[in-house]
Parts: structure tokens; sequence; C-alpha cells
């Protein structure tokens, strides 16, 4: 091996153990790859800068769009109705609704969106059926996660195999190419989940109020202002009553009109005021020594005990790409960006209610905030959360579901009959989206996550460096000398495996991005089909069940159905290995080698 060779193994090296650690954001380590190839001089600069206009980049970021666009027009909101209707009659009706019609409408948009539409209309099934969301939204992730790898678009790893193959010389996949297979996996998923996983799944019990589910009873406390607090007359703001406390100001009750919450900083304090404050009662004793006030703890709190006024109860996700990933709570501010206050989080499945504003955000991690109801929207338009506890879905632009649906079935019949490339119809339809006003021009700037398109632009020139230096054939010779006796089956097996078990241990673009060029290049050695194993990656690239942090949707239902970490290992385990299985048998008959 030459010294390029060596650097390019030391630059995954380091690549993977980056991305498993998550030491620094997984877009940013994708960079630095593509920077110290063309800072060593192992690509030129056109090579290196070649992930930003691929076409894979640019179509995945019109995806976004376009999802978005679906999501607006109301189409999910029709979807989500049919989930409700099901929900009251029959568990196992509901079950096999929501399994059948996830999976469709994954193989065409964002599943990610869909998921996150989804997840409080299956919490009001749950409810409705007095069963645990905990048996519903695992399977709701899973079943998207198949239904996405049926078709080109339905997933962005498919659409980026499509790029790396058709830039080494091969026929572009087409739209439905990927159906044969994809729908095996979907019966497959769709089968296990109704026989065995959704009976394998923990029933947790979900309570009704949000305050119940957060515990909210040990850190809600009411103080009474007595005659002898020497800020009487002072404005809420500027007593500075929890400065230096971890506990924050909820609402201010004049004695004057105890129904209704004065502003938290717009009222001066008087004789017999309550201020309902969160935070843990050694806080709020802190306050009590201090100022000489009566502390009253609320020895039950609902709901209706933190929404009164103007204020509402709100519990979010952060989107599993959100640029907040990684952030300090206390450096969001959520105050300052929609006046919200945090009551408790969930991180990482744990409940935490001390210190919350040192809490570094995670993917998956829920919030409960407390806020004035008109500000709901706010958060509803910031693509950094996913509002998961509002049972009734948003108003959309329902007058444009035609015009969405058709802008969306011209991309796909452009792309079937090969009339337009697959990045051109993709970028038509974003624009026809915006023009026909589906959506707005920040609306979709909003759309795209850029986390994934950033990423896509650093690991792209990779796999240019992997074959430019040999580094492909090199790992592609270590394959085939260990599994050449057992044939070129036992070889596109072992891929299948590695790839699968790879990207739920780094992004599934990146293993996308690893490990096709090396496919490639072990068929071409082997004198078989390479389309066999380019659709093996695709696949195995895509079928992520093993953890939490493995998927998108996977995250985004870990808090919210209370899961914990091995959960995911339980019931994606043997449905990883049964599609290992499946894969492996019937992906060499549909694509003969």
């Amino acid at each position: 091996m030459g010294p390029e060779v060596i650097f390019v193994f030391a630059l995954i090296t380091g690549a993977v153990i980056l991305f498993m650690t998550e030491y620094i954001p997984f877009e940013i380590t994708a960079l630095l790859i593509a920077t110290s190839l063309m800072a060593t001089g192992i690509l030129d600069l056109s090579e290196g800068l070649s992930g930003l206009s691929n076409q894979a980049t640019v179509t995945i970021g019109c995806m976004f769009i376009i999802s978005e666009g679906l999501r607006k027009a109301g189409i999910l909101r029709a979807v989500g109705s049919l989930f409700t209707r099901a929900g009251k009659k029959n568990f196992w009706l509901a079950v096999i609704t929501i399994l059948l019609i996830t999976g469709v409408v994954s193989g065409f948009m964002n599943n990610t969106a869909a998921v996150a539409i989804f997840i409080p209309v299956v919490i009001t099934v749950s409810r409705a059926l007095k069963v645990s969301p905990s048996k519903l939204l695992i399977p709701l992730s899973y079943i998207s996660i198949c239904g996405g790898v049926c078709t080109l678009i339905g997933t962005s790893t498919n659409i980026l195999v499509n790029s790396i193959a058709s830039d080494s010389g091969f026929r572009p996949l087409s739209m439905f190419e990927f159906l044969p297979m994809g729908i095996i996996f979907l019966a497959g998923g769709f089968i296990y989940l109704m026989l065995y996983g959704i009976r394998r799944l923990p029933d947790h019990k979900q309570e009704d109020d949000l305050s119940s589910r957060y515990e909210m009873e040990d850190n809600i406390s009411d103080i009474e202002l007595t005659p002898s607090y020497e800020n009487l007359g002072c404005d809420l703001e500027d007593c500075k009553l929890t400065n230096g406390l971890d506990l924050d100001v909820l609402r201010l009750f004049k004695k004057t009109s105890p129904s209704q919450g004065a502003g938290r900083t717009q009222s001066d304090l008087e004789e017999g005021d309550i201020i309902r404050i969160r935070g843990k009662a050694s806080e709020v004793d802190k306050i009590k020594g201090r100022d000489q006030l009566i502390v009253k703890s609320l020895p039950v709190v609902r709901d209706t005990d933190l929404e009164q006024g103007r204020d509402i109860l709100l519990e979010v996700s952060a989107n599993p790409n959100s640029t907040l990933i990684g952030k300090k709570l206390e450096d969001i501010n959520l105050r300052e960006l929609f006046g919200a206050i945090v009551l408790g989080i969930r991180h990482r499945g744990k409940k935490i209610d001390r210190n919350i504003n040192k809490i570094r955000l995670s993917r998956g991690d829920t919030l409960l905030l407390s806020m004035e109801r008109s500000r709901v929207p706010q958060v509803e338009g910031n693509p950094d959360f996913l509002v998961i506890s509002k049972i009734e879905l948003p108003v959309y632009k329902t007058g444009k579901i035609i015009c969405a649906a058709s802008i969306l079935a011209g991309v796909v019949l452009a792309a079937s009959f090969h009339l337009i490339p697959i990045a051109l119809a993709a970028l038509i339809g974003s624009i026809l989206f915006i023009i026909t006003g589906c959506l707005k021009t920040t609306e979709a700037y909003n759309a795209v996550n850029w986390k994934v398109i950033f990423l896509l632009a650093g690991i792209l020139p990779l796999g240019i460096a992997m074959e430019k230096t040999g580094a492909a054939g090199i790992l592609s010779g270590v394959l085939m000398r260990t599994l050449n006796p057992l044939g070129p089956r036992a070889i596109l097996s072992g891929f299948f495996l590695i790839t699968m078990i790879s990207s739920n241990i780094i992004s599934n673009q990146a293993a996308a991005v690893l490990f096709t060029p090396i496919a490639i290049y072990t068929a071409t050695e082997l004198g078989v089909n390479p389309r066999t194993f380019i659709f093996t990656v695709a696949f195995a690239a895509s079928l992520n069940f093993l953890t939490p942090v493995s998927y998108p949707t996977n995250a985004l239902v870990y808090s919210p159905g209370r899961y914990r970490f091995l959960d995911y290992s339980i019931v994606g385990g043997p449905l990883s290995i049964i599609f290992w299985i499946l894969g492996s048998l019937l992906i060499p008959i549909i694509w003969p080698l």
C-alpha cells in the first residue's frame, strides 16, 4: 500500500470514530474528509467539491422541498384522519391501517416528515383504544423505513447509490426498479410486526396529562407574597425573585383576579399575589428563607393548573437533524425564541428536572414547554422542533392537495419513463411547488435538511478517493479472500450484512458511499452483475432497526414511546436478521448474478 492508500484508510477510520461518537457534528466530519483529501492532493479542487454539484445532492435537497409541499398541502392530514377513524373501532384494525398507509406514503415522500405528523395521531389512537403508544410508535418508524426502500425517491440512500452507480458508468436505477424487493421487505416487516414485534414491545402506562408524564408534582410551587416582602410594588421582572436559583417563574396570579394569570413580567407585585414557580422544593426553600414568603406546594399537578390564562403546555421533540443538537438549552434560549419555559425534559429516555438549562440537546429528546398559546405557530414553523403533543392536526393548505399531488405524480412519471433525469424532475417539481403557492420561498428553504446536504457534499468525494487510490480494490480483495471459497452469493450476503451493521453505527448515507464503490469493484473482479451488488448495498444501508439513533424516524419515536435503548435491539435485531436472509436469497434472483 502506498502512502495515499494508507492516508485514505486512516481518514476512513477517523471518520468512523467521529461518526460513532458524534464528538463533532457528522456534517462537519464529512467536510473535514473532503478538505483533507484536497489538502493532501489526493483529489483536485473539482473532485473535492463535486459533492456539492452531484445529482444526488441536488435531488435529495429538492425531495425535502417536495415532501414539505405535500405536508403543507394537507395530504398527511387526510391520511391522519383515516388513522383516527380506524383507531376508534379496533386495535388491530388501527395497527393494520397505520402500517399499510405509512408504508405506502413513505415510498413517495420523506419518511421523517410523515412519522413526525403521525406521532400525535398515533398517540391519540392509543388513548382511544386504551393501549400504550409504545405498542405502536416503533412499528410506525420501522414500517416507514420499509416503505422508503420501495422506490428511488423513498429514501435518500437510494438516490445516493443511484448517483454513485451512474457516475461509475452504469445505467441509472429506475424509479420502481426497487419495488419487487422493496415489496418483499415491506410485507416481511408488516407480517413480523403483526405476529411478533408488537407483542415484544413494552406496555408503558401512558398518562393523559403531560404534567403527569413529566412528574411535575415535585416541581411546581406557589409562592404567596406577604406584607413584609420588600419588593411589593415592583415589576415582577425587576424583583429578581429567582436570581441565582434553578427556578423559573411560570405565571403571576393577582389577588384581585385569581382566576386570570397575569403576564410573567408585566404586572406590579401586591400583597396576596401568587407566583407559580417551576423548580425543586430545595431551591424554593431558599426563597422562603430569604424573603419570608409563604410557599404552597401543589399535591397534585394537572395540565389545567399550568394552562390557565394565555398559557398552554406543549410537548416538542428535537428534530433528529436539528442544527441545535449538541447545544445547551441555556444557549438555545427558548424563552427568547418562543417565550417558552422548559418545565421538563426526557433526555436519552430519562426524565430530568434539575439543571435543565445545562443539558445538551440530543436527537430524540422531548421537552415540555410552558408558553403562550398565540406563539405555538412559531414552534410549528421552526425546523429544529417537532410538535408531538397536539391531538388535532395543524391547519394546512387543503385547497392545494390536488395541485401538490399532481406535481408529485409528474415528478414520478418523468423519472419512471426516463423523460428527464431524476435530478431535473425533482428540481422542476420543487420550483412548481413555490410557483403554485403550495410553499413559500422561506418554507422551501427551511424544508431542506442542510445537515444532510453538507454531509453528502463532504462524504461523496471519499468514494472518488477510494477508487482513485485503489483503496476500494484492497477492501474488496480482503472480502473476496475471506468468502470467495463459498462463491459470489456468499460474498453478496457478506456485503449485505457488513453494510447493514455499518449503517446502524455510522449514518446510512456514509455507509452507502463507503460500500458502493467496493461492491462495484468486487462484482467486476468476480465477473458477475454489478447491479446485483449495487442494489444489495442500497437496501442494506437503509434498513436500520437496531438503535434509536440509527435512523431519524427511530430517534423521533424514542422519547414519546418512553423506550429503552435495548427495546430497539430486542425487536429490531430479529427483523434485521430476517431481512439479511431475505436479501441474501432473493436479490440474486431478482437481479441475477
